[in-house]
């Protein structure tokens, strides 16, 4: 049994992780936002102790200082996950909303850690493709991203809007993580976690439909009828599943070869809307009166192609073996019937 920190256990990816080391029978304590949070976090996992899950409240991971006591632990942790990460696209001032508390968030936790955790072998951190991403070159045929790459974003282009200011903040949090490991020399490893757009269930008593991540907002859309007139397109179509990111995150922790290394999560099969559609008209007839009919235009693939995508670390190094996209799509909106 390990005895593992997990920032931010209520998210989206968080709560799965959270589920997998469970099951494997470490001890976690798991941040969370506010006691109601924990409350949840229990309510769905009703059947362990304080032994294998405990809390610590951090109300802003943002603060420099914020995870100066929560790393403290007795037992010491010997692993930390962190998936916190402060965002919304209502910021209004870029770089002190988004940009500082990114680079904050990931090097506060690397800093406690240093200082006051000795016992934890590795660190990791839940980044994203945003971080590998050229989004000046669009769909960019020509070109397969692999771990190699980096999003070249400068400071002064992640300020131009906030969704350039969210794939900014990805980028230069990563880095910030990668430079303290190289400047600090620090007694622990780390692996960053790259994914791309998430799909998969959600847990019905720690999410609501009010609150999805994006791609599975725009799935759950679809299933209320916001394509009926026009299939929405999308500006990216590779993805991956919320439960093999989650994996991805806790074989990190111990993998031979894992130390020091990112891994691009991607599915091994694109994704476009129609084919979305398609999937829930095939799996869930009471939902065809909300679906747009087959001659509805939208939602295929950019003419010209677009980037392709190697996910072979992660298969070769976490031994990760990918869901397809219908078994995704399926089990998300079931999830989804059940949160309703």
């Amino acid at each position: 049994m390990t005895r593992i920190l997990l920032t931010g256990g209520s998210g989206f990816l968080a709560a799965h992780i959270l589920e997998l080391l469970l099951k494997e029978g470490h001890s976690v304590v798991t941040t969370v936002r506010s006691q109601s949070k924990a409350d949840k976090i229990k309510e769905t996992f009703p059947s362990y102790t304080k032994e294998h899950l405990d809390f610590a409240i951090v109300e802003d991971v943002a603060k420099p200082d914020a995870f100066d006591s929560v790393v403290v632990s007795n037992p010491p942790f010997e692993a930390v996950i962190h998936t916190a990460s402060p965002f919304h696209f209502a910021a209004t001032n870029i770089q002190k909303e988004l940009l500082d508390p990114a680079v904050v968030g990931t090097t506060s936790i690397l800093k406690a850690v240093k200082a006051s955790a000795p016992a934890v072998k590795r660190v990791v951190i839940t980044s994203s493709f945003a971080a590998l991403a050229n989004v000046a070159k669009g769909d960019w045929p020509e070109h397969t991203y692999t771990e190699e790459d980096w999003n070249p974003m400068t400071v002064e282009e992640a300020l131009a809007n906030v969704y350039m200011g969210y794939a900014g903040s990805k980028a230069f949090a990563e880095k910030a993580a990668w430079d303290f490991i190289k400047t600090e020399s620090p007694s622990f490893s780390l692996a960053t976690i790259n994914p791309t757009l998430i799909f998969g269930p959600i847990f019905p008593k720690l999410h609501s439909l009010s609150s999805l991540n994006t791609s599975n907002a725009l799935t759950y859309a679809i299933t209320q009828g916001a394509a009926k007139e026009k299939i929405p397109d999308m500006g990216g179509h590779c993805w991956v599943d919320v439960r093999d990111v989650a994996l991805a995150h806790v074989r990190a922790i111990d993998a031979a070869g894992a130390e020091n290394q990112r891994f691009f999560l991607t599915a091994n099969e694109n994704f476009n809307n129609r084919t979305v559609v398609d999937i829930i008209r095939k799996n869930f007839p009471e939902y065809q009166s909300s679906l747009p009919s087959e001659s509805v235009e939208g939602g295929n693939y950019p003419p010209g192609g677009i980037y392709k995508t190697d996910n072979s670390k992660s298969t070769r190094v976490l031994g990760i073996k990918y869901h397809d996209l219908e078994t995704a799509i399926v089990d998300t909106v079931k999830s989804f019937k059940a949160a309703s």
